[in-house]
C-alpha cells in the first residue's frame, strides 16, 4: 500500500517543486511582473479566457486541425508503410527518399509550406499530416518486416487473397508497434501544430500565445504553454491506455 502511494505521488514531486519555486520567486518585493507573473495571475487569466469563451474557441480550432491532419497523415503512413515493406519496387523507388525526408524536422518545412499553400487551413493540415505520417509509416514498415516468414508462407499455401492477408495477418500482427508509431505521430503532430499556429493562424492555442506575446500578456502566454503540455500529455496517455488494452486483448 505504501509503495503504491509513493508511486502515485512521485510523479507530482517535480511539478510541485517547480510550482513552489515559481511561487517563491514571484513573491519577492523586488520582482518584476513583466518577466514572470505569479501563479495566481496565470490562474486568473485562465478563468478569464474560459469565462469569455475565447479559450473554448481556440481549443476547438486546434483540436479539430489536429484530428483531421493526424487522421490524414496516419492513414497515409499506415498504407505507405505496408507498401514499403511488401513491395520491392516501392521500396527501391521510394525507400531512399522516405529515409532522407524523415530526417528533416517538421518545423523546418513551415516556411516552405507557407510559401506554397499560404496561411490558410491547408497549410496547418499539411504540416500536421507530415508530422504524423513519418512515425506511423516507419513503425508500420518495421512491424510488417518483422512478421514471421512462416506465417506468410502459410497464407500463400492456402492461397489467401491480398485483402485477407492484410486483414487476417498483417494488421493484427502489427498492432503494438503501429500503436507506438501512432502515439509518437500524435504527440509530434500536436507540437508542430502549435508551432504553426504561432507563425500563422487566426485562432488556436498557438495563436492565443502569440497574441499574448504581442500584448505583453505573459499570463496568457503561460496559460497557452500549460495547456500545450497538458493536452500533449493527455494525448500520449490516451494512446498508451488504448495500446495496453489492445495488446492485452490480443494476448487473450
Amino acid at each position: 500500500m505504501r509503495s503504491t502511494l509513493q508511486q502515485r505521488l512521485l510523479p507530482l514531486l517535480v511539478p510541485g517543486l517547480i510550482l513552489a519555486t515559481w511561487f517563491a520567486v514571484t513573491s519577492g518585493d523586488d520582482f518584476t511582473a513583466q518577466v514572470l507573473v505569479p501563479p495566481a495571475a496565470v490562474l486568473d487569466s485562465f478563468n478569464e479566457l474560459l469565462a469569455s469563451g475565447e479559450l473554448a474557441d481556440h481549443l476547438r480550432a486546434s483540436l479539430s486541425r489536429l484530428l483531421l491532419g493526424f487522421g490524414i497523415g496516419s492513414g497515409l503512413g499506415l498504407g505507405f508503410g505496408i507498401l514499403l515493406a511488401r513491395s520491392a519496387l516501392v521500396n527501391a523507388f521510394a525507400g531512399p527518399f522516405f529515409q532522407a525526408v524523415r530526417q528533416v524536422p517538421s518545423i523546418a518545412f513551415l516556411p516552405m509550406l507557407i510559401l506554397l499553400l499560404g496561411v490558410d487551413e491547408g497549410f496547418k493540415l499539411a504540416i500536421v499530416a507530415k508530422a504524423a505520417f513519418f512515425p506511423v509509416a516507419l513503425a508500420t514498415h518495421d512491424a510488417v518486416k518483422g512478421i514471421s516468414k512462416g506465417w506468410l508462407e502459410v497464407a500463400a499455401i492456402y492461397r489467401l487473397s491480398p485483402l485477407r492477408v492484410l486483414f487476417r495477418l498483417i494488421l493484427p500482427a502489427t498492432v503494438p508497434p503501429v500503436l507506438t508509431g501512432l502515439r509518437l505521430g500524435l504527440t509530434r503532430a500536436w507540437i508542430v501544430l502549435v508551432a504553426a499556429e504561432l507563425m500563422a493562424a487566426e485562432n488556436g492555442i498557438g495563436q492565443m500565445m502569440e497574441m499574448g506575446r504581442q500584448m505583453f500578456r505573459i499570463d496568457t502566454v503561460m496559460v497557452g504553454v500549460a495547456l500545450t503540455g497538458l493536452i500533449g500529455f493527455a494525448l500520449d496517455q490516451g494512446v498508451r491506455l488504448a495500446e495496453r488494452r489492445l495488446v492485452r486483448w490480443k494476448a487473450v
